[in-house]
C-alpha cells in the first residue's frame, strides 16, 4: 500500500471517528434536555428513558462500527468475500 493509500485509508478512519463523537454529544445534549423536559412537565410521568434507550442502542451499534467490534457488515470483509468466492 503506497503513502497516498495509507493516508487517505487514515482519513477516513479520523473522519469516522470524528462522526461519532459528534453523534454522541448531540445525543447526550437532547437526551439531557428530553429528561430536563419530563421533570419539568410531568415528573409523576417519567418517559424520557425510552428515547435514551432506543437511540442508546443505534449510538452502541455506530460506537462497535467504529472502534472495530464489526461483524459482516464492514466494507473489508465485502472485498474480501468477493474475492474468495471470484475464485
Amino acid at each position: 500500500m503506497d503513502e497516498n493509500a495509507k493516508y487517505n485509508k487514515a482519513k477516513r478512519r479520523v473522519l469516522s471517528i470524528k462522526i461519532f463523537y459528534i453523534h454522541l454529544s448531540i445525543y447526550i445534549i437532547v437526551n439531557f434536555g428530553l429528561f430536563v423536559i419530563n421533570i419539568l412537565t410531568a415528573s409523576d410521568k417519567l418517559w424520557f428513558y425510552w428515547p435514551i434507550i432506543g437511540w442508546g442502542m443505534g449510538l452502541l451499534i455506530h460506537g462497535a462500527l467504529v472502534f472495530g467490534i464489526t461483524g459482516v457488515f464492514v466494507k473489508e470483509w465485502e472485498e474480501k468475500k468477493i474475492k474468495e468466492l471470484m475464485k
